[in-house]
């Protein structure tokens, strides 16, 4: 009895351990991906003004569909 419930508590430390290190790993990929969703809006806007000031018009993506 006291073997299994060792081997049931050296199971769990290491499902804690696991559970720690997949937690910094999603902390890491949430940083990363605000990161790179600001760096994407900042190139969309770019690319909105570049071609607003080409065109003098309003960008395709700001504008409504024509069935609207």
């Amino acid at each position: 009895m006291n073997e299994r419930l060792e081997k049931a508590e050296e199971e769990i430390a290491h499902l804690r351990r696991a559970v720690d290190d997949l937690s910094e790993v999603i902390t890491g990929q949430s940083r990363e991906i605000d990161l790179l969703t600001r760096r994407v809006r900042l190139l969309m806007e770019r690319a909105a003004e570049a071609e607003a000031e080409a065109s003098g018009t309003i960008p395709l993506a700001d504008q409504k569909p024509p069935h609207w």
